[in-house]
């Protein structure tokens, strides 16, 4: 999947486009990953088996909208979803917020998933490292990996993927079948968790991958391959990581991921989530870092070095893990649930309904150039995208991540037109 790593400022050729399959995996590996069995295991733990499954479903189908929607887009325009917001209401200077909000969310994955990390090594090794040293081992190694190695991280993944796969169903299957160890307690009670709360939570675990499609889907074929795409994603990710996940929590009594495991397949499982856990955080903290240096060009036209800023992000990301960023898991995802489903609204609002710069694509396309303009920062955009996440965040009757999707696109409905009125008469009005 070297060819992932070409035209990342142009669109990808017809004759660059990949099959279905080499797409698919890649795509499928977002919601394949320790996160998901880690939401599992929470949903598990608080609601029954139904409202679980339930959650999901309602959950999947938002997702697949999206994600199809501005999947297919990204193969239309051969365009990576950076680029694709420029011409998609939030233009040159607005997509790089967006780019640097999704960079910070996938630090804060990193945080996550390297805290996860840590308790694993620790356990692993039987305390002889505490929680804190771990964290910072295992968060210093991966950081020096990054940034010099990063190449060699995809023999990893290629390694870690199956590995994860088959660990989670042997989890599965051992809970169910197998003599399980001692049962270890949740460190904390269990809160009960609503089916609204859950629906916002399993789009918060899943949202960035829609985001994240069109980088994909912009080597697709045609539409038919990114509706299976993202169809396999979401049986592969959330009704199998995820949906094994509920009903081994629910078996168990336990949210604890470290528990589940040892209780199944003892310490031996601990080494399978530390090695997978490398093939998504590497990820997490390349493009969290790619982001940032697309950002601080974008803005001011000078090129950091990508080694500075992978260290700097590293450090973060560690401390990140260090002060507890695993205990704020639910209030993460609730946070991801409600703030970027606004802007993936109002993109698929621009593109697909106001259709604001589709000439303008479509002039470019038949030369497999982009467009010499874009706006300079799309206002109406902006301003809908905060006023969807602030209506999520605040609104607390409903189910938030609807919420904040509806006000969102409904205003961005209004206020573009709007605004393209009243920047048309001023402008005439100067040229009189």
């Amino acid at each position: 999947m070297s060819k992932f790593d070409d035209y990342p400022l142009s669109r990808v050729p017809e004759n660059k486009r990949l099959s279905l399959l080499s797409v698919a995996i890649v795509h499928m590996g977002m919601l394949t990953a320790l996160d998901q069995f880690m939401l599992g295991a929470v949903l598990g733990n608080g609601m029954s088996t139904g409202e679980a499954f339930t959650a999901i479903t309602l959950a999947s189908l938002l997702f697949g909208v999206l994600t199809f929607a501005l999947g297919y887009a990204g193969m239309r325009e051969g365009l990576p979803g950076s680029l694709l917001a420029r011409w998609c209401g939030f233009g040159r200077h607005g997509s790089v917020l967006i780019g640097l909000l999704v960079a910070v969310s996938l630090l804060g994955w990193f945080g996550i998933q390297n805290a996860v990390f840590a308790r694993s090594l620790s356990y692993a090794l039987d305390g002889k490292l505490s929680f804190a040293e771990a964290a910072a081992l295992s968060g210093g190694v991966l950081t020096l990996l990054v940034t010099f190695g990063f190449r060699a991280l995809r023999f990893t993944a290629r390694i870690a993927v199956p590995l994860f796969i088959a660990l989670v169903g042997w989890i599965f299957w051992h809970a169910f079948h197998g003599q399980a160890g001692p049962v270890a307690q949740p460190a904390v009670a269990a809160d009960p968790i609503t089916v609204s709360a859950a629906i916002t939570m399993v789009i918060g675990g899943a949202i960035l991958a829609s985001l994240m499609t069109p980088d994909l889907t912009r080597f697709s074929r045609n539409g038919r391959d990114v509706f299976a795409i993202t169809l396999l994603t979401i049986l592969a990710g959330e009704y199998g990581i995820n949906g094994l996940a509920i009903l081994v929590a629910r078996e168990l009594q336990t949210s604890d991921i470290i528990a589940i495991i040892t209780q199944t397949t003892s310490t031996l499982g601990l080494f399978a989530v530390v090695f997978s856990t490398l093939r998504v955080n590497d990820l997490n903290l390349y493009s969290s870092t790619l982001g940032i240096t697309n950002a601080i060009e974008g803005v001011t036209g000078y090129k950091p070095r990508y080694q500075v800023i992978t260290l700097l992000l590293g450090i973060l990301g560690t401390l990140c893990s260090i002060l507890g960023i695993l205990d704020r898991f639910v209030d993460f995802l609730e946070l991801l649930g409600v703030v970027f489903p606004p802007v993936l609204g109002v993109m698929i609002i621009d593109y697909y309904v106001l259709k604001t710069s589709r000439q303008t694509l479509a002039l470019g396309r038949a030369e497999n150039a982009l467009p010499p303009v874009s706006a300079s920062i799309g206002w109406p955009a902006l301003i809908a995208s905060l006023a969807g996440a602030a209506t999520g965040l605040f609104i607390e009757r409903g189910v938030p991540v609807f919420n904040s999707l509806i006000v969102a696109c409904l205003i961005y409905l209004v206020a573009a037109p709007l605004f393209r009125r009243l920047s048309a008469r001023q402008a005439g009005a100067l040229t009189d």
